[in-house]
């Protein structure tokens, strides 16, 4: 390439790569710093097919918030992670890595840098061209399952195109385990309750991936949640899974959390208080678990009818959430409503609930975390508080910001039933708010 190549030039080449800085991934602070959190949750133990992907993702996500030497410390190790993982010093699943070094360098005004990546991407795509004749599969399967995988982590309004770009990585190179395990992953969130035809196939994909992968078990665990809500009897193989999942590494991707859901859903809530309090006892340091232990309080003192709580269990449960809080600083606000509406569920406990909630109305927030705030306590004024004509006022505050997110829709669908209900003296502000909205 040459080196007198015009800025232009050079920008439309950086343009026209597959890359994290080309994939039109949110770039907003907030949730930036939640994926951050999110991925440094999975760990990084060596064994995980995915540890390069990870190490991409996260560096990118430091570039934009800025920890420039972070960023390229994190591509260089998702490199070596791919040397491992792959058992090869080159190969198509460096062209993600190596467009993003383009990007960074480019960014750094560092030209010459950024034209050899840009270079060695073009080798590598020129030596490994996408082996389908199929027009529609432009992309190389490793490049595909890469996005396909970013998209499914960074954003739950991607995860249909992800599952699309799984599908065709898939279909290039059927013999990649890890890809097919993880577009089944992506699918269940997309499951209907009510679509007892689509949820027959999705479990018999389920059972598919896990014998194909029978020690992933995040996926062993959401395959027993699948088949609880089928009626089927799954204690005995509940308890042997848990003792897998005890002797793994702590990771979100352990297996623990689902299979605490199904603990606490069709076993008992206690048993999956249990079970959390034995692998926090064993690794007591790990926040991850401490997540997981405050997540089974919460069940206990939210959904259980019978809340006989103990002050020992109370005071557990505050004091844990009051830890994860701390421990998770890039997403507060979310560990912070779950905290308020534990309060409120508690004898005594709407005074900090509310008083919890005007100390993050107060805050400088995001517009999509100050949509996501309203729109809870909307829910904690209605739910909670019996306050109708203020969580109406909440949810109008939700959705007059103009942010695409499940919170907005939610506030605009539950205005529209008061609407058309036609029993709020509030009627007229609402209609004329949902007239003058854009759609959503």
């Amino acid at each position: 390439m040459c080196a007198a190549q015009s800025p232009t030039t050079l920008e439309s080449k950086l343009e026209a790569l597959q890359c994290h800085f080309t994939w039109d991934l949110d770039h907003s602070k907030s949730i930036l710093l939640r994926r951050r959190a999110t991925l440094e949750d999975i760990g990084t133990e060596e064994g995980n097919s995915w540890l390069g992907h990870i190490y991409n993702l996260r560096g990118f996500i430091q570039y934009q918030l800025g920890f420039t030497e972070d960023a390229q410390s994190l591509f260089s190790k998702a490199a070596e992670a791919f040397r491992k993982t792959r058992n090869a010093d080159q190969g198509p699943w460096l062209v993600v890595n190596y467009g993003d070094l383009a990007w960074l360098h480019h960014h750094l005004g560092d030209r010459a840098e950024s034209q050899a990546y840009l270079s060695k991407v073009h080798a590598l795509m020129k030596k490994y061209p996408p082996p389908s004749q199929d027009p529609q599969d432009q992309l190389h399967p490793e490049i595909y399952a890469e996005k396909a995988w970013t998209l499914m982590k960074f954003s739950a309004e991607q995860k249909k195109q992800a599952a699309d770009y799984f599908q065709r990585a898939i279909r290039m190179q059927p013999d990649m385990v890890e890809w097919n395990t993880s577009y089944v992953l992506g699918l269940v969130g997309f499951v209907k309750h009510n679509d007892y035809k689509v949820k027959a196939e999705l479990l018999e994909k389920m059972r598919l991936a896990k014998e194909q992968d029978p020690e992933n078990m995040y996926l062993a665990a959401l395959y027993l949640n699948q088949c609880t809500q089928k009626g089927e009897n799954i204690e005995e193989e509940a308890r042997e899974l848990a003792r897998k999942v005890l002797r793994n590494p702590v990771s979100s991707y352990s297996g623990i959390r689902p299979l605490l859901k199904v603990y606490s859903y069709y076993i008992s809530v206690d048993t999956a208080i249990a079970l959390a309090e034995e692998a926090l006892g064993t690794h007591p340091d790990q926040r991850y678990l401490k997540r997981c232990a405050a997540l089974c309080y919460k069940w206990k003192i939210v959904y259980v009818r019978e809340r006989r709580l103990s002050p020992i269990e109370i005071d557990r449960a505050i004091g844990l959430h009051e830890e994860v809080i701390a421990l998770y600083p890039d997403s507060f606000l979310i560990k912070k409503i779950a905290f308020a509406n534990i309060y409120a569920q508690l004898n005594q406990g709407m005074a900090e609930a509310e008083q919890i909630y005007q100390e993050m109305l107060e805050l400088d927030l995001e517009p999509a975390e100050k949509q996501m705030l309203y729109n809870s306590y909307a829910e904690h004024l209605y739910l909670n508080c019996r306050n109708y004509h203020k969580s109406i006022q909440y949810h109008m505050k939700a959705a007059e910001i103009p942010q695409h997110s499940p919170h907005r829709r939610y506030s605009i669908r539950t205005l529209k039933r008061i609407r058309d209900r036609g029993r709020s003296h509030m009627c007229r502000e609402i209609h004329e708010l949902l007239e003058n909205l854009q759609s959503p």
